[in-house]
């Protein structure tokens, strides 16, 4: 197995493109293993509607990116205090689904370091029942890759804040809340390690030698990286991949303001807005219509949805709503 280095990249759009490449361009003899480290950003597992699996909100006005992985699981959120891990290997029959293969290492350097770690449920990693790891899996084409995060010393609380967290989850499990459930590392060490630490902490044990300079190494070419680029390019930077990629998905969304209750019904596929009807005991002086056919076929984002109402007179056709209001309901 070779270490691979990612040369201190934060970027998440970046980061997967890289993860993707070595997947689909090296494996087939050697294994290999990836460390990247992300600013504030959701990674949405392959299968989920992205909208539902985030605070619109609190992911807007603190400009966290969120980006579709190629793997399925559950969203999750990374930071520059977590350190993202992934095998990436032949596919021989028999590892696909099994993570304790892949997370069994990290495990053992965890407890060398007092981290009381284990393999807990599917595909999470714990310490005295709470989760310091989440991880996935995704093949093709006889290669694979296990990748996982390590929590060293996250913002919990913009975990809480950031992701929408489904409540039949939580209660599935016999908690209360996100914050019981989960843990940093640092809470299990005597004294704080900084990233570099750790990174080299799990390295060491990992190749099994006393220095990281011995660690074999794969080095990445001018053209491996243009490559990289390119594919960042043209999947993870593409809206179309992050959001239009969930599933088609109905939207139901009401509230009873001073001026009546207002209720919006929105049937969204590919990441857009097919149909829209509006409900409600509001007075208007406008046909509602107006608004349901400003909205159909637009895109179910904010600033697609602010553009489109942008002419659009929302208390004309609602009462005493304003368009900020309706645009909070909605999104």
């Amino acid at each position: 197995m070779k270490f691979i280095d990612n040369q201190g990249i934060t970027d998440p759009m970046v980061n997967l493109a890289l993860e993707e490449y070595i997947l689909e361009n090296f494996g087939e003899q050697d294994s290999y293993l990836l460390f990247y480290v992300n600013k504030p950003s959701i990674i949405i597992g392959r299968n989920q509607n992205s909208v539902e699996e985030i605070n619109t909100e609190y992911v807007d006005e603190n400009g966290i990116k969120v980006v579709r992985r190629l793997s399925g699981g559950g969203a999750v959120y990374h930071d520059e205090m977590n350190l993202n891990f992934s095998f990436i290997t032949q596919d021989d029959g028999n590892s696909f689904q099994n993570f304790q293969r892949f997370t069994q290492p990290i495990v053992d350097a965890l407890n060398k370091i007092g981290v009381p770690a284990q393999l807990h449920g599917r595909n999470d990693l714990a310490a005295n029942g709470r989760k310091i790891s989440g991880n996935a899996m995704f093949s093709t084409r006889g290669r694979m890759f296990s990748h996982g995060t390590l929590m060293l010393d996250s913002e919990i609380e913009n975990v809480v804040s950031a992701l929408n967290v489904n409540k039949e989850k939580i209660e599935s499990k016999g908690i209360k809340s996100i914050r019981s459930r989960v843990a940093n590392i640092s809470e299990f060490l005597d004294e704080k390690i900084t990233m570099d630490e750790f990174k080299a902490l799990i390295l060491r044990h990992v190749f099994d030698v006393e220095d990281i300079k011995d660690v074999p190494r794969h080095e990445l070419t001018d053209k491996d990286w243009e490559n990289i680029h390119q594919i960042s390019k043209k999947r993870y930077q593409q809206w179309d991949w992050n959001y239009g990629k969930s599933p088609s998905f109905n939207i139901q969304a009401s509230h009873k303001f001073d001026a009546g209750l207002v209720d919006v019904r929105l049937d969204v596929k590919k990441g857009v807005i097919e149909n829209c009807k509006i409900y409600g005991d509001f007075f208007g002086v406008g046909n509602v219509g107006v608004i349901e056919d400003s909205l159909t076929g637009v895109r179910h984002e904010r600033k697609a949805i602010e553009e489109a109402l942008a002419d659009v007179e929302v208390s004309h056709y609602l009462g005493r709503i304003t368009k900020e209001d309706f645009i909070n309901l909605i999104y």
